[in-house]
């Protein structure tokens, strides 16, 4: 419990006067920083950590995000967005917003442990409104560092949370195009 209660970062936490929330929202990043491009979750989560924004609490999954969910459930947010690389087919730092059927359908892949499909829906179970994010990878594999593409996306996405935006396409957006 220790080490899940560790990695969730609460500064900026909305709070009204008395310490009553105001609204909770988390980001749930997924991620592993040795392989790459995968390392995009995490590269959000340390940019949320030095530079919190107000509202939001973090979690950073690492490649087993399945293990927090317990601390979701604790939380009990209002709204949590998940953010990772994932296989789509795009161009590398392509960012979209992926619906339950796009990662129910195994179309997206990724390197953690379960599919996201499972942790996705048991996050559903929990919390009323789930975003799925997902940063189209140019590299995925150990040793690599994260690609200039995947960095310009991790720091858009930070810019549209700090906005309070998450106006990014959908992924069926592009699918008739490929």
């Amino acid at each position: 419990m220790l080490a899940a209660a560790a990695a969730v970062h609460t500064k900026g936490a909305g709070y009204l006067s008395g310490g009553a929330v105001i609204m909770t929202r988390l980001i749930i990043t997924v991620g592993n920083d040795m392989m790459g491009d995968d390392g995009a979750g995490p590269l959000l989560a340390r940019t949320l950590e030095q530079s919190p924004l107000q509202g939001w609490q973090i979690i950073n999954g690492g490649s087993v995000p399945e293990n927090y969910l317990h601390v979701v459930n604790e939380l009990k947010p209002d709204v949590v967005v998940v953010v990772d690389a994932a296989e789509m087919g795009l161009e590398p730092g392509t960012i979209r917003l992926l619906s339950e059927k796009d990662i129910a359908g195994q179309f997206i892949l990724t390197t953690h442990n379960l599919p996201l499909s499972f942790f996705i829906g048991a996050l559903k179970e929990i919390v009323p409104t789930v975003y799925f994010i997902g940063i189209q990878p140019r590299v995925v594999a150990f040793g690599f560092p994260l690609s200039t593409e995947v960095k310009r996306a991790v720091e858009i996405i930070y810019q549209k949370l700090q906005a309070g935006s998450l106006d990014f396409p959908a992924l069926e957006d592009n699918r008739e195009i490929r």
